[in-house]
């Protein structure tokens, strides 16, 4: 450039950075060009499976609008069931009949497009969950084909779907209220037995934190333990009667046993326990022969035990014995429960080394002071039954009842 010539201002070109402008939500194109796939294909899901599969859907984004074609035929208007504009399909699970082998094809349809496509899991959750929290707004036979599915979709393993999807949604208050969650649970269980044992449904249950709540699907006026078992008794599933009745059990055995460890350890006045224990034992009906274990097993339990000390050990179950041998005596009334608190000691001798040698002081122990009767020892001694241990046992025990029998002769 010569000395004359005037200098040019080029300018610079500052590059600047693209910005991602997102295209306008459009659910209801999507839902439209899904809706199209099921007519033209008049409901043959192989065919809307390969259809679906080859299309240009963006899924990831319109995942909850492709589970409400599948359910109910076309879009729903946000937060319920009603149908919202646009086209629908009449081939969706409500519209088809409440059986299951017309619902068992959709579930396998549906796994098919969930292993393609295993992030939908998440759009089948929130679609399940908004349906199942508006049960009141759907026809008691479109409830049933929902339980139907559901129940389905988990014998059938659809993609880890999680069990508290289901069932925590149920426990609106109004639904339980009304009585529609213990109508769809029902149907839920009854389907799902089909193809499963009952350990399978406990198994669920466990897993949607359901298996010690169930009680909580029945209104209240409903929810008691005699509700439970008339109800369930009624729809055939005795299994789950006996298996709940077996919790309930468990339940009230737990708590008596946590009472009396707690009145034990607090050395509480022995009228008091007795009284304690004869309460629990009527209010929860308890079996007889299940008060003489629990007895016996938080009296052991009670006992500060020597680690390696045979003396020391003897000394202490021998005390224990002792001290609260009137309670043993209240609820050892016959010669049967007498007979079952020998095979409490003859087992817990067994499973336990340091205990293994006290079986006959603690036989002995218990007949001086009257919990055992001569002839329940001796019934024990030449007939029982519990093979675990008792040649040893029988042996141990044997200069103690030969000096019964001879006592007894010379009577």
């Amino acid at each position: 450039m010569s000395s004359k010539e005037k200098p040019t201002l080029g300018g610079t070109r500052i590059k600047t950075r693209k910005r991602n402008i997102a295209a306008p939500l459009d659910p209801a194109a999507f839902a439209d060009v899904v809706v199209q796939i099921y007519l033209d294909n008049a409901g043959d899901l192989e065919l809307i499976a390969k259809n679906i599969e080859s299309a240009d859907l963006n899924f990831s984004r319109y995942g909850d609008t492709f589970f409400e074609v599948v359910f109910t035929g076309g879009r729903t208007q946000p937060g319920t069931i009603k149908p919202d504009e646009g086209e629908r399909h009449p081939y969706s699970i409500i519209e088809c009949e409440a059986k299951r082998e017309a619902i068992l094809p959709s579930v396998i349809y549906l796994q098919k497009i969930l292993r393609r496509k295993p992030f939908l899991i998440k759009n089948l959750e929130n679609v399940m969950r908004r349906l199942l929290q508006s049960l009141e707004l759907f026809e008691e036979n479109e409830r049933k084909k929902l339980a139907i599915f559901t129940a389905l979709a988990f014998s059938q393993k659809l993609s880890g779907l999680p069990p508290e999807t289901v069932f925590q949604p149920l426990l609106k208050d109004n639904l339980v209220g009304k009585g529609l969650v213990l109508s769809f649970i029902t149907d839920f269980f009854k389907e799902y037995l089909v193809d499963n044992s009952l350990e399978d449904l406990i198994s669920i249950l466990k897993r949607g934190k359901m298996e010690d709540n169930l009680m909580d699907f029945f209104p209240s006026a409903k929810r008691s333990a005699e509700g439970f078992s008339e109800h369930f008794t009624k729809e055939g599933l005795v299994p789950l009667v006996e298996y709940n009745e077996k919790k309930i059990f468990e339940v009230k055995l737990k708590d008596m046993k946590s009472a009396l460890t707690t009145q034990i350890a607090e050395e509480s006045d022995i009228s008091e326990v007795i009284e304690t224990v004869k309460q629990r034992v009527k209010d929860a009906k308890l079996p007889d022969i299940e008060v003489v274990r629990i007895l016996w097993d938080v009296l052991m339990d009670a006992v500060q035990w020597s680690g390696k000390n045979q003396q020391q050990n003897a000394n202490a179950a021998l005390r224990q014995v002792k001290t609260w041998a009137k309670l043993l005596n209240s609820f050892c009334t016959s010669g049967r429960l007498e007979l079952e608190l020998i095979y409490k000691v003859q087992m817990q001798c067994y499973e336990d080394a340091k205990l293994m040698k006290l079986f006959p002081e603690i036989v002995r122990s218990l007949y001086d002071q009257d919990v055992l009767a001569e002839d329940t020892i001796l019934h024990w001694f030449r007939k029982g039954t519990n093979p675990k241990g008792r040649q040893t046992f029988v042996k141990a025990l044997e200069p103690f009842v030969n000096w019964l029998e001879e006592a007894e002769e010379e009577e």
